[in-house]
C-alpha cells in the first residue's frame, strides 16, 4: 500500500468513525475493530463462512453497530510479493462486497500475520483448541494495527509538511 493510497483512504473514511480489519480465509473471516481515534485495533469476532450473502449480512450488521467508516482488508501476497490465487479470491470478494456495503476499502499486506499470531499464542501456552478459536480475529487485529500505525505515520508526515 502506497502513501497515496493511505491518504486517499484516510480522506474517504473520515468523520471519527472506526475501521474494521478483515482476515479473509476460506472457512472463516477474522474481524478486528479500531477505536474511534484509530490508534488501537482489538479483536472483534470470527465469522464462520457459510455463503457470501449471510457472511456479508453479518459484516454489514457489525459495521452499522460499531459506526464503521472503512474496511482494511488483508491481502495474502506470496512471500515474494507476487499475487496468487488467494489474492484474486480476496479482490473478487471485495468487488462483490462493494455494491452491498458502500465503504472505502484499503488492502494491506498480511504476509506472516497468522504465523506471528500463532507464535505469540504458543509462547503464551495457549492450547491448540484455544488458538483455533481466536487466531483469525487476532490476525485481523494484527493486520489492522499495522495499517493504523502506517496511517498515523503518513498522516503525521503530511501534517508536518503543511506546517
Amino acid at each position: 500500500m502506497t502513501e497515496a493510497e493511505i491518504r486517499a483512504f484516510a480522506q474517504a473514511s473520515r468523520g471519527g468513525r472506526r475501521l474494521i480489519g478483515i482476515d479473509l480465509g476460506t472457512k472463516t473471516i477474522g474481524l478486528a475493530l479500531s477505536d474511534v481515534g484509530r490508534q488501537i485495533a482489538s479483536p472483534l469476532e470470527t465469522i464462520r463462512r457459510v455463503k457470501f450473502t449471510p457472511d456479508v449480512a453479518r459484516l454489514r450488521q457489525l459495521c452499522e453497530t460499531h459506526g464503521v467508516g472503512g474496511l482494511v482488508m488483508g491481502l495474502p501476497l506470496n512471500m515474494d510479493g507476487s499475487e496468487g490465487p488467494r489474492v484474486q479470491s480476496t479482490r473478487s470478494f471485495v468487488r462483490n462486497l462493494k455494491p452491498l456495503l458502500d465503504l472505502p476499502v484499503l488492502f494491506c499486506d498480511e504476509r506472516l500475520s497468522t504465523a506471528a499470531v500463532t507464535r505469540a499464542l504458543i509462547a503464551a501456552d495457549a492450547s491448540r483448541a484455544k488458538r483455533g478459536a481466536v487466531v483469525d480475529m487476532l490476525a485481523a487485529a494484527y493486520i489492522l494495527q499495522g495499517c493504523l500505525d502506517q496511517m498515523r505515520g503518513v498522516l503525521a508526515d503530511e501534517a508536518a509538511d503543511e506546517a
